[in-house]
């Protein structure tokens, strides 16, 4: 069993403090930053960072669905840890001060199929996470330019 490992990085151009209260708020900006990959969105616990419990479907590929369910923690700081109850999945958020902004990076881990299946899902599900958390980021970003 291989451990696939995909992340992306963005900079966005608000106060890290406003980053990571937007990035804790799974009821309303997290539902927004959605892409067409997500599905059945929901927040069964909590909504606002640490504590919460929030579900949807991710259909990363057109053969693969995940049913997710995350909890989350707060890690260091200004990071969000989501672990996923279905499966291996960990997904950490991270928002960090650069120049007069925030550089936001978001990382996934879980333990990918073995043999040849999992060859090909840790050599081509990076690449198609990385597009998906990188669409999230730009709709961030995005989220944030229009509450100034």
């Amino acid at each position: 069993m291989a451990q696939v490992f995909v992340s992306a990085q963005a900079q966005i151009a608000a106060e890290p403090d406003a980053v990571f209260a937007a990035l804790s708020d799974y009821e309303q900006t997290r539902k927004d930053m959605l892409t067409e990959n997500f599905s059945e969105y929901a927040v069964r616990e909590g909504g606002k960072g640490e504590g919460t419990v929030v579900a949807w479907k991710l259909q990363a590929t057109k053969k693969r669905v995940r049913d997710c369910v995350f909890e989350v923690r707060t890690g260091g700081e200004r990071e969000l840890v989501e672990s996923d109850r279905n499966s291996s999945m960990v997904t950490k958020w991270t928002v960090r001060p650069a120049g007069e902004g925030s550089a936001v990076t978001v990382e996934t881990t879980w333990n990918g199929a073995g043999g040849i299946g999992g060859f090909f899902e840790k050599t081509f599900a990076p690449l198609g996470m990385r597009k998906i958390y990188e669409a999230q980021l730009e709709k961030l970003s995005g989220i944030l330019s229009s509450s100034r």
